[in-house]
């Protein structure tokens, strides 16, 4: 595999390799996006999850929005997002969230959620009365949802499913071997479980996962992980380049870091199998550019 060693300067901080420089974002947008939310009491997972396009996503108007608070149970080792125990849902953040995007003119709307072990359905009626609630007010909008696992309880997939959003995303994240490791509180037979009993509940929604590379998983493995997706119903898939949110013991570090000729080598691999749709680079994440995966996917 076509790899570029991992380099620290003296402060342990990782040298990012020259790909990964962006042009600088529209600073007042920025600001403007921030106040909006802020003023609205929502979340992004831009934000909490350090997502390295945070700044130019912003400057095009485009953002994740994480509904059901921002302090997640569970401790996944890649994951910037902050852990322990959660507030108590706010039963207003479905219209609130409606406003804002009607506010911002949006045509396509990505909606994840830090994951909610302590409801009794682990937050699936709260992200069917999101939907009910932008459906509303913003009938033309596309949603695409970006859900934990629910635990793989039938009757929770079931509610978000009924809500017919039009692409439903689940991230199975890493290899099989890699997976209790880096996902200790999740199990990798239980996403594909989720993915595949969502390609059977409602046919007419695109299923879509993400994972990531150089935690130190072997070619070999990710291949295996595509077909692995595409048999459980993925038809939309998104491959991108880890990176350490912290240096924090929790935080697991950067093994390697993946060339840009190698991720495209792994959309086309992805393509050649049978998505509908791959993308592949190393700041490519599960909600990068999601509009034009579900356009290509429908055709």
């Amino acid at each position: 595999m076509n790899t570029l060693a991992v380099e620290k300067f003296d402060n342990g901080l990782v040298k990012l390799p020259g790909w990964f420089k962006q042009p600088l974002p529209d600073v007042d947008k920025v600001r403007s996006m921030k106040e909006m939310f802020r003023s609205s009491g929502l979340h992004t997972v831009c934000e909490s999850a350090h997502c390295p396009n945070m700044g130019a996503c912003w400057s095009a108007g485009v953002a994740t929005f994480m509904i059901l608070g921002d302090v997640c149970t569970r401790a996944c080792r890649f994951c910037a997002i902050a852990a322990g125990r959660p507030e108590k849902v706010d039963a207003h953040e479905p219209e609130h969230l409606a406003l804002t995007i009607q506010k911002m003119k949006l045509r396509y709307v990505v909606i994840t959620s830090v994951a909610r072990d302590d409801l009794e359905d682990e937050g699936a009626g709260h992200f069917a009365a999101t939907i009910k609630a932008i459906r509303a007010l913003t009938p033309q909008v596309k949603i695409e949802l970006l859900i934990p696992d629910f635990s793989a309880k039938e009757e929770s997939l079931k509610i978000v499913s009924d809500a017919s959003a039009e692409v439903i995303g689940h991230n199975i994240e890493t290899v099989r071997r890699l997976s209790s490791y880096i996902r200790p509180q999740a199990l990798h037979e239980r996403s594909l479980e989720v993915l595949r009993r969502f390609r059977q509940l409602n046919p007419l929604s695109f299923v879509k996962s993400s994972f990531m590379v150089g935690l130190g998983e072997r070619e070999e493995e990710i291949i295996e992980l595509m077909r692995e997706l595409l048999d459980s119903g993925c038809q939309i898939l998104t491959i991108g380049q880890y990176l350490a949110p912290t240096l924090m013991k929790r935080h697991l570090p950067v093994q390697r870091f993946v060339t840009p000729e190698e991720f495209e080598r792994f959309r086309q691999i992805g393509k050649q199998m049978g998505f509908k749709y791959v993308e592949s680079g190393p700041l490519v994440r599960s909600s990068y550019i999601a509009e034009k995966g579900y356009r290509e996917a429908l055709g």
